[in-house]
């Protein structure tokens, strides 16, 4: 199974509803399908240009290691040296921080990741699991 378009769309939509709930910064959110592909991104008004490659570094180490972003900054804390080779092996593309969550369907197949960015990292979590959970499918982050 893959992410679908709709899907993609309404885990944005609710990403950003949630963050605005929460009074949040303005969040860009990415959607990745199983193979590291943009199927869906979106930059609030008032989130700085640079914050794609932020959303997407975040779901891309995700998706890649199968691991999400909080498990990869604790990797990086305790072996620096190998995020540093996987950040080699995929040219600089990973960003190993809360804010990159798996995504997960109902029989628990890793089908993508979602990458939010734009205010803390914790609160960037909270955002793409509600967006996800919306959307009717599981967040591992």
């Amino acid at each position: 199974m893959t992410i679908s378009l709709r899907k993609a769309r309404t885990i944005i939509r609710k990403a950003q509803e949630k963050g605005r709930e929460l009074d949040l910064k303005p969040l860009s959110v990415v959607v990745l399908d199983a193979g590291g592909h943009v199927q869906a991104f979106e930059r609030e008004d008032g989130a700085s240009p640079g914050r794609f490659n932020i959303a997407f570094g975040k779901a891309f180490g995700s998706v890649m290691l199968g691991i999400p972003g909080s498990a990869q900054m604790a990797r990086a804390e305790s072996q620096a040296y190998f995020m540093a080779a996987v950040n080699g092996a995929y040219d600089g593309k990973v960003i190993p921080v809360p804010g990159g969550v798996l995504l997960r369907d109902r029989k628990g197949a890793v089908i993508g990741a979602v990458g939010v960015t734009g205010d803390t990292s914790d609160n960037d979590v909270l955002a793409a699991v509600a967006g996800i959970e919306a959307a009717g499918l599981t967040a591992e982050a």
